[in-house]
């Protein structure tokens, strides 16, 4: 293209987030698209990565009613009941699509489907690898991603700012971490699959490098954003006084049978209430104790063997803190997880800027209400990228061209101190 220089790059598609959301949506563009992924960190930095638990589907059709309540009641009745329709609708096809491209979730010697149980879920509707189901699944993607001639992922590239005008998003202004040089990327569509915001607090399960970027720059243009006081904390992560990121022990143990007990040893409250009921509780507890934590006995969830095969990943970890969870229990504590707020977004992915999606964590298309149904998080962030792509495709677009003066970013650092003030002030005046 005329004028084409190196500060100016031109992509029909730019996904900015490289977990689940990102490189679905890019798998899912027309080969026939120039797709630019870039990611904040490392390729594997993102917290799809992390998710341990599994990702929900539709068990069969008398399901649907049962999980539709489930997904209802854990939102507070606050959900979208066209978004979570949708979701679950989709929800077999999804698991179909992850298993042809080499996704091992957990069979049975039949070859058919295993399924655990979570909190607030009434029945085993979750697929799973191991303790690593997250893991499983992005490095499957991930592999693909990296093939197509097509698709371009760049690492440690950060974006900071959305390029736009008149309502319309043009592409944005990325940074080279390494290099610290600046680029315009103008692009007929721009997805935001940003994350969460994990990396505002100081105990979460999350990586640090994920500050709602996403949110950040949405605020600063007038793209609308929902309910970002709506933040969920995981009742049990590994009680640590290290600093840097928690490490989470799955739902999936509670749903297999694991207990919370108290400092005598009681078990105090039901552990397959919703995320935020059993918080509540384990915070209760640990005031009237005047305790750090509360214990959770994985002993409860099967025999040695079975442990070690089920949840190897929480074994060794655990093992590596200094607790043998074949022998003991081990002391947890409740922290920021998941954020169910975030860039207004519809049934496709569009916000209320055209030419802009946003999918994934970064996103509110009202699936999760006011607190996310266990393991929902990856089905969710799956589908509605796919979504996404399929708009794209339709809908097409053209370059749209705009000055930028890149020197105006070129402090880093202070760029991105606001933008973590002014997220995290949007979510105190919610509250």
């Amino acid at each position: 293209m005329k004028g084409l220089s190196s500060e100016n790059e031109y992509y029909d598609a730019l996904i900015v987030g490289a977990g689940v959301s990102g490189l679905n949506c890019a798998l899912h563009l027309p080969a026939s698209l120039r797709v630019l992924v870039i990611c904040k960190g490392g390729l594997r930095e993102s917290d799809s990565f992390l998710a341990q638990g599994g990702i929900c589907v539709l068990h069969d059709k008398g399901d649907y009613k049962s999980y539709f309540e489930d997904t209802m009641r854990a939102g507070h009745y606050e959900n979208d009941p066209a978004a979570v329709r949708c979701m679950i609708e989709n929800s077999r096809a999804t698991i179909d699509y992850l298993s042809s491209v080499g996704v091992r979730f957990a069979r049975g010697a039949d070859g058919e489907l295993l399924y655990t149980r979570e909190g607030a879920h009434s029945r085993p509707r979750i697929c799973f690898h191991e303790d690593c189901t997250g893991k499983e699944i992005t490095s499957h993607l991930l592999s693909r991603a990296l093939a197509p001639q097509n698709i371009e992922i760049r690492p440690y590239t950060t974006m900071l700012d959305l390029i736009c005008g008149d309502g319309d998003c043009f592409g944005a202004v990325v940074r080279d971490n390494r290099s610290g040089a600046l680029c315009r990327v103008f692009a007929k569509n721009t997805v935001l699959a940003t994350g969460g915001i994990g990396g505002l607090y100081a105990h979460s399960t999350n990586y640090r490098i994920l500050t709602g970027d996403g949110l950040a720059v949405s605020l600063r243009h007038g793209v609308a954003v929902d309910h970002a006081d709506y933040v969920q904390i995981h009742p049990t992560v590994l009680y640590s006084k290290r600093r840097g990121r928690r490490f989470l022990i799955s739902e999936s143990v509670r749903g297999e049978g694991a207990v919370l007990l108290d400092g005598k040893g009681e078990r105090f409250v039901d552990e397959l209430l919703p995320r935020d009921a059993v918080t509540a509780a384990i915070r209760k507890k640990m005031r009237e104790e005047g305790s750090e934590y509360v214990r959770l006995d994985m002993r409860k969830a099967g025999d040695p063997a079975a442990l070690l095969q089920r949840f190897p990943g929480i074994v060794k970890r655990c093992k590596e803190e200094g607790y043998d969870v074949l022998k003991e229990p081990v002391p947890v504590v409740p922290a920021q997880h998941y954020f169910m707020g975030g860039i207004r977004s519809g049934l496709c992915g569009r916000t209320t800027m055209e030419h802009l999606y946003a999918v994934g964590e970064t996103c509110c298309n009202g699936v999760h209400g006011k607190n996310r149904l266990a393991s929902n998080s990856l089905l969710e962030a799956l589908i509605f990228a796919e979504r996404a792509a399929a708009d794209i495709a339709e809908r097409g677009g053209e370059f749209r061209e705009k000055e930028v003066d890149l020197s105006a970013y070129a402090d880093y650092r202070a760029l991105q101190r606001n933008y973590k003030k002014e997220v995290t002030e949007e979510i105190n005046r919610e509250r």
